[in-house]
């Protein structure tokens, strides 16, 4: 038995399910609520902590990311590229652009379907997909030079948290471009846990990249909805299933991260409905909604909550 094959099948979309839910990969997660560039990302210099809200601080990354969150795929791409301008030798640009192109045809092709995730027998039966392939060239071009970027990065500084961040975000869009577009699982997986391999030595150099605990605290509360068995299973190959401690870290982005906080507060929604907490969910699912009104994954959300 693969024990990260427990990994692969996606969760039910309500806590009404008479049966055990199952949980999605990590990148699967990310994928259906269109955050996963989000997830990986690494803060501007200096770290903030604030919240990434409609109240921009005029930085084109975060402006670009907060076009991300709105689905507003050539805006974003118009940002990014202000920043690579500005600063050529940041991985961060190139990766933040490679998200761009990967959600944008994850957009065209309709990859974020809520019932294709809510619906383990879809996601089974979910068909290989056609590629854009100026996109596809787009795309691996961009996550090309962000490794260049962060490996001549890390030449100069093996402890280049920023580096390292830029390499766990290509590792994890990778692997969903691969996952959700390709249907090539194992490779989908082999990318995934590269970029828990960086996520690691990331926070490893600086705990207080908030941002960052948020794999963590995803992985801990789906997983611990898996069967004991299962769950023992995962524990020995190093996978955290601690349904408390997911939670904690999902606060603690929700509370100080920065361009996470907007994904763990989702998180907490999911947690909410499962929990039987209707209400608390929609509140926050509604929130969010004001924030990205552009963002139509919300309200379809929301509309699903009875």
């Amino acid at each position: 038995m693969n024990p990260y094959s427990a990994l692969s099948a996606p969760a039910r979309a309500t806590s009404r399910s008479r049966s055990q839910p199952t949980s999605p990969s990590l990148a699967a997660i990310l994928a259906l609520f269109f955050i996963l560039p989000l997830a990986q990302a690494a803060p501007p210099t200096g770290n903030p902590t604030g919240n990434l809200n409609g109240n921009l601080v005029g930085n084109p990354l975060d402006d670009g990311y907060h076009d991300l969150y709105n689905l507003a795929f050539p805006a974003a791409h118009q940002h990014f590229q202000q920043w690579i301008t500005a600063h050529p030798d940041d991985p961060m640009g190139p990766a933040a652009d490679a998200a761009a192109w990967l959600f944008g045809e994850f957009d065209r092709l309709h990859i974020i379907d809520v019932e294709l995730f809510a619906d383990q027998s879809k996601f089974d039966s979910r068909q290989k997909l056609t590629p854009d392939p100026a996109v596809r060239k787009s795309f691996n071009d961009r996550s090309a030079e962000t490794v260049r970027l962060a490996d001549a990065a890390l030449q100069r500084n093996p402890r280049d948290a920023n580096a390292l961040y830029a390499k766990t975000l290509i590792a994890g869009m990778r692997s969903d471009y691969a996952l959700m577009i390709e249907k090539r699982d194992l490779t989908a997986l082999n990318y995934s846990k590269e970029a828990s391999g960086y996520s690691r030595q990331v926070l490893a150099i600086d705990p207080n990249r908030y941002d960052a605990y948020l794999a963590t605290g995803v992985e801990n509360y789906m997983l611990s909805l898996k069967p004991a068995p299962i769950r023992w299973i995962l524990g020995v190959t190093g996978a955290g299933t601690n349904r408390e401690e997911g939670i904690r870290l999902l606060r603690v982005t929700a509370a100080k991260g920065h361009y996470l906080a907007p994904f763990a507060r989702m998180m907490l929604a999911v947690a909410a409905l499962r929990d039987n907490k209707p209400q608390e969910a929609r509140d926050l699912l509604t929130a969010l909604s004001r924030e990205y009104p552009q963002n139509t994954l919300y309200p379809r959300q929301i509309a699903r909550i009875h």
